[in-house]
């Protein structure tokens, strides 16, 4: 069994190889090739913390998972991250635990991904303003995710703790300089999303966070931070002003998000607003982007294909390069490539 570090996994594995992954996924499930039982949840009120465990198995790799992710929104005060996890990458042809990854890592890049996927098949080609909203454990790679699917000027970083917002912007500004673009922190979210082209909400907020009516046309806006029913951090408002609206997994965002549930609930939408699955518009079975003008809302809950397929390329990749640390008896198989 190989274990497989964050630094392991930064060493063979790139924002762009997780956005690749992630349209790989979203396929995968559109096309009803992995089976992802809707994930367990088991809540932990004392600490306003939830345990989840997703299992997804895909027949045509011969791969299944299961991640272990724990979300803990008060770890951000103790400088820890606030949704560990763990990955677990099960050989499908013996059952065998092929390698343990770090899934906080993991899972850090592939919900960046899916903003990134999002984005990329979405936004304006011209879009140069982002905003970002919250600065938890999945906000670095949401930014970066942003960064690699557009060639932004600016960033505009918000959060309700600005002297946090400010650290962070100052760290992203080191560590995504690469990129080129200004990453700055502001004190509301209104300044955040003024004229903004790719917006972005990652936080664990049970009221929007954002004013629909600000929003200029043209915007995409990924949203999320949303994975329980009583969950809102998405202006309702927007969602009457958008053209389209898509998501990782009806099926998912349906049993989870409190961004959609809720205005269903109240009659603000109904399912006919609906769009489609990412994956559907990745197949070219559904419209994307008809032009500059449209607002087009992307909600994803996150799927366990996502952690499957970009879990199975890092350790193929891993095992190709000599990387991670082998523990146990059983001996590491050659990696399989995926197509």
């Amino acid at each position: 069994m190989l274990l497989l570090s964050r630094e392991d996994i930064k060493r063979v594995f790139t924002m762009k190889d997780a956005i690749a992954a992630d349209k790989e996924a979203f396929i995968l499930h559109s096309q009803g090739k992995s089976k992802v039982p809707l994930r367990t949840n088991i809540k932990a009120p004392k600490h306003e913390g939830v345990f989840l465990f997703m299992p997804s198995y895909v027949e045509d790799l011969d791969t299944a998972a299961l991640k272990i992710i724990n979300i803990f929104p008060n770890n951000i005060d103790k400088g820890i991250p606030s949704a560990p996890a763990q990955v677990l990458l099960i050989n499908g042809a013996t059952g065998i635990v092929d390698a343990v990854l770090d899934g906080t890592y993991v899972t850090q890049l592939r919900t960046g991904a899916a903003t990134g996927a999002a984005f990329d098949v979405l936004a304006r080609q011209d879009a140069k303003i982002g905003a970002l909203i919250g600065t938890g454990g999945q906000a670095a790679t949401q930014l970066e995710a942003m960064l690699a699917a557009r060639d932004l000027e600016e960033v505009r970083v918000f959060d309700v703790n600005f002297d946090r917002t400010t650290a962070f912007a100052k760290k992203m500004r080191e560590e995504l300089q690469a990129y080129g673009a200004k990453i700055i922190a502001v004190n509301s979210s209104d300044e955040a999303i003024d004229q903004a082209d790719v917006i972005v909400t990652v936080t664990p907020s049970c009221i929007p966070v954002f004013d629909g009516n600000l929003v200029k046309a043209g915007a995409t806006l990924s949203c999320v931070g949303a994975y329980q029913p009583h969950m809102q951090e998405m202006d309702p408002i927007i969602l009457t002003r958008a053209s389209k609206i898509y998501f990782d997994s009806k099926e998912a965002v349906l049993s989870e998000s409190g961004d959609i549930l809720i205005p269903l609930a109240d009659g603000t939408i109904t399912e006919e607003d609906f769009t489609g699955d990412i994956g559907d518009l990745l197949m070219g079975k559904i419209k994307g982007r008809e032009n500059d003008e449209e607002i087009i809302v992307f909600e994803t809950v996150g799927i366990g294909t996502q952690d499957l397929v970009t879990a199975k390329i890092i350790y193929d990749k891993a095992v190709e390069k000599g990387m991670g640390l082998t523990w146990g008896e059983t001996e590491v198989p050659s990696p399989v490539v995926l197509a």
